[in-house]
């Protein structure tokens, strides 16, 4: 079965995703043998962010892998486990928000549209938003 990387690369929405984790040395991390969690948004979700926001992102490299990390989160956890959570630990350090509304899931304010893509190291869910850690979306950081 292929990793979280090889999944994402041959789903083929992920582009962006991947070139942001490429760029802060995250994709060797999302290839180890440890199970992970990847919230991944598509390319469509970094399109929704401001004009020009993403550029500033992919030079600004310690806010960019706060980005990236973000959508990590250690161990599988799959759509039944984030039904009976509200709350996962994320690589970056700090928390999202899991809810379940309306029969669908929501990370943060991102809406889960698939879940449990399943690779060899952990569970993909695609989210329709790129998530922001309140300390990078704050200003801080």
């Amino acid at each position: 079965m292929p990793d979280l990387v090889e999944t994402a690369v041959n789903a083929g929405n992920f582009n962006t995703l991947l070139k942001a984790a490429e760029a802060v040395q995250l994709l060797e991390t999302l290839k180890s043998p440890g199970q992970f969690t990847l919230f991944a948004p598509t390319d469509e979700a970094f399109a929704k962010l401001p004009e020009g926001s993403l550029d500033a992102l992919l030079e600004d490299i310690s806010k960019l892998k706060k980005i990236v990390a973000y959508h990590v989160a250690f161990g599988d956890v799959r759509s039944d486990d984030l039904k009976q959570i509200d709350e996962a630990q994320t690589m970056e350090g700090s928390v999202i928000a899991i809810e379940s509304v309306d029969g669908g899931i929501k990370v943060n304010d991102a809406h889960v549209v698939t879940t449990d893509i399943l690779t060899d190291n952990g569970v993909i869910h695609v989210i329709d938003e790129v998530l922001m850690p309140a300390m990078v979306a704050g200003g801080r950081g």
